[in-house]
């Protein structure tokens, strides 16, 4: 609300042995009218180990998120601040969706995948 809307630089590391591809979701639990998803992308080349702001993987794919866009959606708290969770997953899969995909089809197709996942949570308040 208050920047250039772009996403943030995440590093990742320790990627298990058997890993195919990485998904990420970025979702606010916080949100007045239940989680808000901001970013969904799948099939992330094991061998990433960042993203660099404003950016998505080579070969990744992005999915729809509760701005009803593909891509990055940044924080915008109407109410108060803000937990934002960052939900790396090491799958023994490349998954073939589409970029209609959505938070909940993308836990779907990785329900029986998943060999791992990290998360890191971020906080971030609208300034008055």
């Amino acid at each position: 609300c208050n920047g250039a809307d772009i996403s943030p630089p995440l590093k990742f590391e320790d990627i298990p042995d058997g890993t195919s591809t990485l998904a990420l979701i970025v979702d606010d639990p916080d949100a007045p009218a239940g989680t808000f998803v901001h970013w969904v992308v799948w099939n992330i080349n094991p061998t990433t180990m960042e993203i660099p702001e404003n950016s998505v993987p080579a070969e990744a794919a992005e999915g729809t998120t509760d701005f009803n866009k593909t891509g990055w959606g940044g924080p915008c708290p109407p109410d108060k601040e803000h937990r934002y969770y960052f939900k790396l997953y090491a799958l023994d899969t490349e998954l073939k969706l589409p970029e209609t995909t959505t938070k909940k089809d993308l836990e779907t197709a990785m329900e029986k995948h998943i060999l791992a996942k990290a998360e890191l949570m971020g906080r971030y308040d609208q300034p008055r």
